[in-house]
Formats: structure tokens, sequence, C-alpha cells
């Protein structure tokens, strides 16, 4: 007997620990679902849109959903990291575009070169713009802004004013597969959230990204290698902005200067809104991606019921009053 409630006495801390270990996580996931709300706006949207039109939740439009989400998330997911670490990147819409018109006018020199010029574009801008920022000390907002204006001209330049037509089937045959719902460009944007998530929660540099956020000269005397993290980040953002392009050129077959015109507005709402504090330091790639289907959804019922796509602009600039609001709130939060 005596050794029994022995084994119960060894037991009992044992037990107690996995129950405080089951309510430290319970806890944390309360906090999570407060902090991100979008996820309940999206559930009231969808039961909203269902009511409206029969054919939203059909198997065909939850694929266009997805596609559309994956789309501006590519851009969304890759800001996530520069505006972490307290900067923004306003040239990925304008990559997009160049990206797709070197996907498809290379094509004559081969598919694979004409993906790969296209990705190194996008990846190449983002380094520039990484350098600019951090060699010459210039505002990452003014830098990307004359980006924005400058890559869109390139696209031109390259393109002109008329679209070009993609002349191997096997880039839409591959690139732009699809079986149902799930396409190529929903399974590659799952795969790049998945590992920018990883990147930012368990890597030194996702660390001190967000440590370069919260404090730029806390982190130099700290000894951490900010130019070296700020570029990274930059590049990674032009790459997901090329994977886009290419993604949009390969489901179209064609691609235009004009592809991406207020994607980076887009990509800066659903960050924003999914957590990710302007000034940086805090946030996280799954407050965007739950902030890019809210947004998504909202634009594929609106146009479903009918609503007059004018309605649309409305709506994204008052989103970014109101993703600008919560940022505010949360900076004011913070610094009490």
């Amino acid at each position: 007997m005596t050794g029994l409630a022995r084994e119960i006495s060894k037991q009992a801390p044992r037990h107690a620990d996995e129950t405080s270990d089951f309510a430290t996580k319970a806890r944390a996931v309360r906090l999570w679902l407060v902090r991100n709300p979008f996820w309940f706006v999206g559930l009231v949207l969808i039961a909203v849109f269902a009511s409206k039109s029969q054919h939203f939740l059909t198997t065909f439009n939850f694929g266009d959903i997805g596609f559309q989400a994956a789309l501006s998330g590519f851009l969304a997911i890759g800001l996530t990291p520069v505006i972490i670490s307290g900067n923004i990147d306003l040239t990925v819409g304008s990559v997009v575009a160049l990206s797709a018109c070197l996907a498809v006018g290379l094509q004559g020199y081969g598919l694979v070169l004409a993906i790969m010029a296209a990705l190194a574009a996008g990846a190449g801008i983002g380094l520039l713009n990484g350098v600019l920022v951090e060699r010459l000390g210039i505002s990452s907002f003014i830098v990307t802004l004359g980006g924005m204006i400058g890559v869109r001209g390139l696209a031109f330049l390259y393109a002109g004013d008329t679209s070009l037509a993609s002349t191997d089937d096997r880039f839409a045959d591959y690139i732009g597969w699809s079986y149902g719902p799930i396409s190529v460009t929903i399974i590659l944007f799952v795969l790049c959230a998945i590992g920018i998530g990883w990147m930012l929660r368990y890597t030194r540099h996702g660390r001190n990204t967000y440590a370069i956020g919260g404090s730029r000269t806390a982190s130099l005397e700290a000894g951490v290698p900010v130019s070296r993290h700020v570029i990274i980040n930059f590049v990674i953002s032009g790459l997901m902005a090329a994977i886009c392009g290419v993604a949009m050129a390969a489901y179209l077959s064609a691609a235009t200067p004009s592809y991406g015109t207020n994607y980076e507005l887009w990509a800066v709402i659903s960050v924003v809104l999914g957590g990710t504090r302007l000034r940086g330091g805090t946030g996280g790639v799954t407050g965007t991606v739950i902030a890019i289907a809210v947004l998504a959804i909202l634009q594929n019922g609106l146009n479903m019921t009918n609503v007059s796509p004018f309605y649309i602009p409305v709506i994204m600039g008052g989103a970014l009053i109101v993703a600008l609001v919560i940022d505010r709130r949360a900076r004011g939060r913070a610094e009490e």
C-alpha cells in the first residue's frame, strides 16, 4: 500500500504539469483568436454571400477564390518579413508585370530559361531595393515608390503597349495546371507561406527580423548584421512578386505591362489587417494569410452578387484606413 501511494505521488506532479501545459496552450489559442478576428469575419461573409447567391458555395467558386487569394497572397507573405523589419516594398505590383512579360517574352530561348529569368529579375529588383535602403540610408518608402514607377516603365519598354501571347503550350499545361479547385498556384502559395512562416518562427534570420523591427539601434548594438537581414527580406519580397507574375501569365497564357496594378496596396492591407504593425517588430504569416482569404472572399462575393465593380476601390480604400487605424491603436498599446 505504501508503494502504491509513493507511485501515485510520483505521477501527480507529472499530471499537474500536463494540465498546466494544456491550459497554457488553450489560453494562447484564445488570445490568438482575439487578436486575429478576421477568421470570424470570413465566416460571416461566407454565410452572407451564400444566402445571396446559390453559386457561391460551389467547388468551382472556391477554387477561384483560392486562386485569387494565392496571387495577391504571394505579394503579402513576401511583404510580411519586410514590414516586420520596419520597412516597406511598393515595387511588388510592378515586379509582377515585369516578371510576367519576361516569362512570356523570353520563351523563344526556352521555357525554363524564361521562367528563371523572370524569377531572377524579381529577386534582383529586391536586392537593389535592399542595397539602396541599407547602403545609402534612403527611406524604403521613397526607394520603392521610385522603383514602383521605374519597374513599371521597364515592363512597358520591354513589351510595349500590347499583350504578349505565350508560344509554349507547356507553360499553361504545367504552371497553370489545376485539378478541380486545386491548382499549382494554390499549392505553391501554401508551400511558400509555410516556408516563410517557418523561417520567421524558427530561424535566426527570423528572430533577428523581429529584433530589427522592434529596435534597430538595439539590434546594431547587439551585433546583429542588420543590413544583411534587411536585404534578404527585400530579395524574398521580390522573388514572391516574380512568382506571382509567372503564375498569372501561365494562367492567362499571356502577359501585359498592366498586370499587378494596385496589387501592392492589397498586399499592404492584407499584411496590416493580419496583425503586422507598419512600424515593425510584430506580426506573422498566419494572420496575413487569414486577411488575404477574407479579402478574396469579399471581392468574389461582391462580384457574384452583382455589386458594381466601382465599389471595390472604395472598399479597398476603406480597408486601408481601417488597417492604419488598427496599426495606430496597436502601436499605442505597445507604447503604453
